[in-house]
């Protein structure tokens, strides 16, 4: 072998390794996201919390994220990005471990926002060490690496969170995903070096408000804006009640509620390369079409479900995952291609930020709709229902007006 394909072969299994701890940081925060949807009945247990209040601990992360991904851009890219991430998964595990002790709601939604803060940096910061350290020719499966992160979360993640909550305390997974993140810190410390390039461009860095002046003056680049706000509107008004409705209406278990997870994220890991090949082949607008126009059924069947056998449950809520990630993968495409490479940072930036805030709103929406009775169930589920249909069909109206750069 000759001593440069040695030294390529050393780079390749160095760059494997950040992405293994990169994919680490975005398996642990979105672990410590979706958590707590699956545990919201325990929470409006423990805490004598009603669904409204209950939907503020889901949209304090979103807004608290939102709120420091539009302040990080002003300076994050003024670090070292190894010290930066290290900050950030360091001040993510506190919060992360702030919340397994906190003695009522209001310590743990306080919690919930610290998270959330140091979360919203870790997305971004993840994306970016991607483009940096990996060479444009192999970064398309570098991203693939990441994005799997969400689906093991789905798969393994999420069930584990509800196995540990059943059997020891709703603390437990907490500390656990707390303890995993500073174990990660340590293996960022030492094997991920300083990566400094972006320090030493002469182009600076373009500051934000002109990335939302150029945004404002492009038509197609709002209706883009407006695309993503209206389908995160049609995911997220339904998706924080999903496992409280089948645990207070339905009559799943706290530890039946992980086969939601499990049967839907296995699901989305088969068939994700399968919509996206489709979506290529067939075009993104009207796979996106197609899938929302399945998405419309299983919305209204989730939120409308009467008392049914658990496997027939099952098979609605995995129905959910799979058309909702049919829609997703070709509404990224499409946002993704309304602007040119050189301006799509800063706009993927703001695109990110808004989807924060829709998704907060979302569920404020939903917690201000669906209401618990005195026989502990939840009503009112239909109308939350009702609006995700609305969003999502504006949603489809606007995918058919963005222009796509080739």
């Amino acid at each position: 072998m000759s001593i440069t394909a040695f030294l390529a072969q050393g780079k390749m299994k160095n760059e494997k390794l950040i992405l293994l701890l990169l994919a680490l940081v975005q398996f642990s925060h979105i672990i410590d996201f979706m958590i707590i949807m699956p545990l919201g009945a325990q929470f409006m247990d423990i805490f004598q919390i009603s669904p409204q209040q209950f939907s503020f601990i889901v949209s304090s992360y979103a807004i608290s994220a939102f709120v420091m991904s539009l302040l990080s851009a002003l300076f994050i890219d003024r670090f070292d990005r190894k010290k930066a991430l290290l900050y950030a998964f360091i001040g993510f595990a506190g919060g992360t471990l702030a919340c397994s002790i906190a003695s009522g709601y209001y310590a743990f939604l306080a919690a919930r926002c610290l998270t959330g803060a140091f979360g919203g940096l870790l997305s971004a910061l993840v994306l970016s060490i991607v483009a940096d350290a990996v060479p444009l020719a192999r970064r398309s499966s570098a991203m693939g690496i990441i994005m799997t992160a969400f689906s093991v979360a789905s798969v393994v993640g999420v069930p584990a969170g509800i196995f540990l909550a059943a059997e020891f305390s709703w603390r437990m997974p907490f500390i656990v995903v707390g303890l995993l993140a500073l174990i990660g810190c340590v293996l960022i410390y030492f094997y991920i070096p300083s990566m400094t390039g972006h320090l030493n461009q002469e182009k600076g860095v373009t500051p934000p408000w002109e990335v939302l002046s150029n945004i404002a003056q492009n038509s197609n680049q709002l209706s883009a804006l407006l695309f993503s706000i209206f389908l995160m509107l049609g995911h997220f008004t339904i998706i924080p009640f999903i496992a409280p409705y089948m645990q207070l209406n339905i009559g799943f278990t706290d530890f039946e509620v992980g086969y939601i997870y499990l049967a839907g994220g296995s699901l989305t890991v088969f068939l994700l390369p399968l919509f996206g090949k489709i979506a290529d082949r067939v075009g993104n607008p009207e796979v996106f079409t197609v899938a929302s126009f399945f998405a419309l059924f299983s919305i209204f069947a989730i939120t409308n479900l009467p008392t049914v056998p658990l496997i027939v449950a099952l098979c609605v809520t995995s129905s959910y995952f799979v058309v909702s990630s049919g829609r997703s993968v070709p509404a990224t495409t499409m946002v993704t291609s309304v602007v040119k490479p050189e301006q799509r940072g800063g706009f993927m930036s703001i695109r990110s930020s808004a989807n924060q805030l829709a998704l907060g709103l979302a569920s404020l929406i939903s917690g201000s709709i669906v209401v618990e009775n005195e026989l502990g169930k939840l009503e009112n589920y239909q109308y939350a229902g009702y609006i995700a249909i609305f969003m999502s069909i504006l949603a489809v109206g606007i995918a058919w007006r963005l222009k796509l750069n080739e």
